[in-house]
């Protein structure tokens, strides 16, 4: 009587001749999957959603001609919020060659560095970041490989530059005189249908997961949704943040403005400045040139009152916005 290879769910199988129980088990197990061909159908169902894990460009050391120009994309971890006070633990670089439309060329150079503080990490940055004092132990910033990624930008890009900027700018002195565009200020997010504009938002509803809060992951998260297509009219949102750096930004300051109007400026999304970095201790804004007319006519008759009234304003370009 011939071996059989019982089935616990169905009927008996007998086995060939000379086939062990094993050999029957290895040839019906089932072929590599196709995971891409996977989530496509499960996309193509209707009633899936998938995240792809972000991977990083290949970095190229002959860049295609015809993107004459240089970006590169910096983010930055810190023991705190001040840059007065606190330090860079790391830093992240991504260059990348761009044309005069915003066009993105290739990816030609990446840093990442860690750096030891003068103290220890603070038990909510090592939560957030995963950065550990054990990592950082005897750890310093090589400054020529990152100034080999920065001395040549035309364009420095940070996903919130009013921070990462003062803090670059103290950590080396090759930042300091560069453009700067900043992509949660200077992208219309929900125009191209995103939900919010904070890194994570950005990513997950671009489809793609990463590992966040690392410098260079950070950095490889946000070139990828500033070159994908989006918006009614699909293009990247590096054309339309280049475009933007490109022009002036005009900040208008309501000093000595009725203190029972503060809710009033609040509302149209003016911003409380302390007086600190020699700054006016203030309500202010910041609007595109082609806006201050209007922005003065509200002030004179909503806040002061008065039409003889002239605000402090300041022409603010690239390489000067942002700063400190």
């Amino acid at each position: 009587m011939a071996d059989i290879q019982l089935d616990m769910f169905g009927k008996p199988v007998p086995l060939q001749t000379g086939q062990s129980p094993r050999s029957k088990r290895i040839a019906s197990s089932p072929a590599p999957m196709d995971h891409e061909a996977m989530a496509t159908a499960l996309e193509a169902s209707g009633l899936y959603r998938i995240a792809r894990k972000l991977v990083p460009p290949v970095v190229v050391e002959t860049p295609r001609p015809g993107f004459p120009r240089v970006g590169v994309v910096i983010d930055t971890e810190t023991t705190g919020l001040n840059h007065r006070t606190d330090e860079v633990i790391e830093i992240g670089a991504v260059a990348f060659t761009y044309d005069d439309n915003g066009q993105v060329g290739d990816v030609i150079g990446v840093y990442g560095g860690l750096q030891q503080p003068g103290k220890p990490v603070p038990s909510e940055i090592t939560r957030l970041t995963g950065i550990t004092d054990d990592m950082l132990a005897g750890q310093k910033i090589d400054f020529l490989a990152l100034d080999r990624l920065v001395g040549p930008a035309d364009l420095i890009i940070a996903h919130n530059a009013a921070f990462d900027r003062p803090f670059c700018e103290r950590l080396a002195d090759s930042f300091t005189q560069k453009a700067w565009a900043c992509s949660v200020k200077e992208v219309d997010w929900k125009s191209r249908g995103f939900e919010g504009t904070k890194l994570g938002y950005l990513i997950g509803q671009s489809g793609y997961f990463h590992d966040g809060h690392r410098a260079v992951d950070d950095c490889f998260a946000l070139l990828e949704v500033l070159i994908r297509p989006s918006g009614p009219n699909m293009t990247p949102a590096f054309a339309e943040l280049h475009l933007a750096s490109q022009g002036a930004r005009v900040r208008i300051w309501a000093e000595n403005s009725p203190f029972d109007m503060k809710e009033k400026l609040k509302a149209r999304s003016y911003r409380w400045s302390d007086g600190s970095d020699g700054k006016p201790k203030s309500w202010w804004t910041e609007v595109n040139e082609a806006d201050v007319a209007a922005e003065l006519a509200f002030l004179r008759e909503d806040i002061y009152g008065r039409a003889d009234v002239e605000p402090l304003t300041n022409r603010l370009t690239a390489s000067v916005r942002y700063k400190a």
